[in-house]
């Protein structure tokens, strides 16, 4: 995904957002999803997005599986590629960025029917055979959102700042929020769709710790999974310079930890 501001809402978005969604309703009338929708945001992916879709199961934990990829204005095949391999396709007619590109799915996942959403990337780092991983505490009743944890599993990662990035900021937001995590960045999650209705999200990146600290003083119940990191099959990654991006994403999770707290405590002065 692109590295623009993760304040800043681009100008554009509102009007991109809402060309994208009258396009996937003229091309797909009266779509009713699975109870389960693989919701994916590609930016220059098809290279690895045919590899993903196509180990996407049809169904798992007893329940049917749909996938719908959300093109943040590529400028290569991601679409096509998408489309060619049975996949729902949104189109973003210019980048808006990832958190973005993430909340159109998931309103278009819940619009047309989803119960459970499932995230994954496109570029294959997340291993799509381990959905039912992440799904079978969300079908069994035991959790509203669940984490593939690379921590309770196995990075395949050789960046040294990152894989202390992901232990430093799951102890910080561990200890802001008093809930025990493992893995606050990871790309594959499972979720009640209802979650991503509840939970407010603002950010054009870094979105994840955001749904997360959110889900957390809501009260939604929290679990993880282990799971496998894997290196990239093709392309680039978007997360730019390792430094800013750290510096980005402690700033969103501070602010988005302070607006959320302020929130619970505003509430619980009301009903109590």
């Amino acid at each position: 995904m692109s590295t623009g501001s993760a304040k800043v809402r681009k100008p554009y978005v509102h009007a991109v957002r809402a060309a994208a969604i009258h396009a996937f309703d003229e091309s797909y009338p009266g779509l009713r999803f699975a109870p389960v929708v693989v919701v994916i945001a590609a930016y220059d992916e098809e290279g690895g997005i045919g590899s993903v879709l196509q180990d996407v199961a049809p169904e798992a934990c007893g329940v049917t599986i749909d996938t719908l990829v959300i093109d943040d204005g590529s400028r290569d095949r991601t679409s096509e590629v998408s489309r060619e391999h049975g996949a729902h396709v949104a189109r973003l007619e210019r980048n808006c960025g990832h958190g973005i590109a993430l909340r159109l799915g998931y309103e278009l996942a819940r619009d047309h029917g989803a119960q459970y959403i499932v995230t994954l990337d496109g570029d294959r780092q997340w291993d799509p055979l381990e959905v039912p991983s992440v799904l079978e505490p969300l079908v069994a009743g035991e959790a509203d959102l669940v984490l593939g944890s690379r921590v309770l599993g196995h990075s395949e990662n050789d960046n040294r700042f990152r894989h202390a990035g992901v232990y430093v900021f799951a102890w910080l937001i561990s200890l802001l929020t008093r809930t025990r995590v493992t893995d606050t960045s990871t790309g594959l999650r499972a979720m009640r769709s209802e979650v991503t209705a509840t939970v407010r999200q603002e950010q054009v990146q870094y979105q994840t710790s955001e749904l997360l600290i959110g889900a957390i003083y809501q009260g939604y119940r929290i679990a993880e999974r282990p799971i496998v990191q894997h290196k990239r099959i093709a392309g680039e990654t978007k997360k730019g310079n390792d430094l800013l991006y750290a510096f980005r994403y402690a700033n969103v999770v501070l602010r988005t930890w302070d607006r959320e707290r302020r929130a619970a405590a505003t509430a619980s002065r009301r009903t109590g």
